[in-house]
């Protein structure tokens, strides 16, 4: 089998989702960027059990796969799902002073990784979560050609 896409080209796949996902929340840096990834990973992570996450994090680039899983402590019991509009505040309290996570965090960094996995295989990992994960990384009203693979 040949090495996946996304192992021989991180650095460049990486760099393609920083963009986005500026452009996305209309942030400058890539620093805020990768907080803002990070803040919404622990959000939706907090809400599933060590092997959906683990599962969650097998259909992701190979960075974000790796940003999704570090710091984790899996033991902690799984919270429900709350209101989409809500979840973001959470994502906004990591790395509190450092943190310039916007209120759209959420639908950016859904509409930025939808572009970067494998719809199939996103969707079948997602149906297969706890009630509310679904939601969580749908993105209203995309043209799929916005969020048709970059790269690819």
């Amino acid at each position: 089998m040949p090495m996946p896409w996304t192992y021989r080209h991180a650095s460049k796949e990486w760099r393609a989702i920083l963009d986005d996902l500026k452009d996305r929340m209309d942030l400058v840096s890539d620093n805020s960027a990768y907080t803002a990834l990070d803040g919404v990973f622990q959000v939706f992570r907090r809400r599933l059990t060590a092997q959906q996450g683990l599962d969650f994090a097998s259909v992701l680039p190979a960075i974000p796969r790796a940003i999704f899983v570090a710091g984790w402590k899996p033991d902690d019991k799984p919270v429900p799902f709350a209101d989409r509009r809500i979840m973001p505040r959470e994502a906004q309290q990591v790395r509190p002073h450092h943190n310039l996570t916007p209120d759209n965090a959420i639908e950016a960094v859904a509409w930025t990784i939808r572009r970067y996995t494998n719809k199939a295989d996103l969707q079948r990992v997602l149906e297969c979560l706890p009630p509310g994960a679904v939601q969580f990384w749908h993105v209203d009203g995309a043209d799929p050609r916005e969020i048709a693979p970059r790269i690819f």
